[in-house]
């Protein structure tokens, strides 16, 4: 696939926008007609990119997405340079990604879906711990979790907020979710599970009026919620292009090598 027509995106930051007014004026700005989306900022920008690619501004396109950091982290980013960006693209490598479809249902009977590119979190709204009964293809697995949240992690999303609640990392290809408990109080030693890509996973609220709970797929929140399904959604692909060697499976390896 040609990678020689570009629309330019860029978050809101100063730099971004100065580099985005450059790069416009050296290789132009296709809109419509792109093969290729190049965002120009951080991690945050780029998970905006791929929600947009689901059902807003880029959903039409569905187009792969090659990102030079603009912004603080940038592990879903490629360095930003501004030479020689067609030669680039024409050697980048992709990963696909598929997220995770949540289906909530509050306790005032409305039901709320929402896609996530790293994870499906539940939290507790109020000093009261949360608790969670665990089901995965239809078996109870853990009668009660007490808890201040758990989630599920797609492989992407394994060195984000998962690796920060203890979870493990990983690998783009293994075809595994990671179920995370977040600060669980009891069973104290459960450390989360490692699930098939295929499973579908509820997570039950108990006491949900004295214990409240909202869930969270990557930016949307639904507050007050009874019950939650989530499964991945094999029928979305979302392709992000990075340099020879960089691409998302290695960083991920290399991460888990990270002192």
């Amino acid at each position: 696939m040609a990678r020689e027509r570009i629309t330019f995106i860029a978050s809101d930051a100063k730099e971004a926008q100065a580099a985005l007014r450059r790069l416009r004026d050296r290789y132009g700005e296709a809109g419509d007609n792109a093969d290729v989306i190049v965002a120009l900022g951080g991690d945050g920008l780029m998970l905006h990119c791929l929600h947009q690619m689901m059902g807003g501004t880029f959903a039409d396109l569905r187009l792969p997405i090659y990102g030079m950091n603009q912004g603080t982290l940038g592990f879903l980013m490629n360095p930003y340079a501004e030479d020689d960006l067609l030669v680039r693209l024409a050697v980048a490598e992709s990963s696909v990604l598929h997220p995770l479809r949540m289906r909530a249902h509050g306790r005032n009977g409305r039901i709320s879906e929402a896609l996530a590119i790293n994870e499906v979190s539940l939290f507790r709204e109020t000093h009261q711990a949360a608790r969670i009964r665990i089901f995965v293809d239809g078996r109870m697995r853990l009668d009660s979790l007490t808890c201040d949240g758990i989630l599920l992690s797609t492989p992407a999303g394994s060195t984000a907020y998962n690796l920060s609640a203890h979870g493990p990392i990983l690998p783009l290809n293994t075809g595994v979710l990671a179920l995370t408990p977040i600060s669980a109080f009891r069973p104290r030693r459960w450390r989360g599970a490692l699930l098939q890509q295929e499973a579908q996973v509820r997570l039950e609220v108990l006491e949900a009026d004295k214990r409240p709970v909202s869930a969270v797929a990557d930016n949307k929140e639904v507050r007050n919620i009874i019950e939650v399904e989530i499964s991945e959604d094999r029928e979305i692909d979302l392709q992000l292009l990075f340099d020879p060697g960089g691409a998302l499976g290695e960083r991920i390896l290399t991460e888990q090598f990270a002192p």
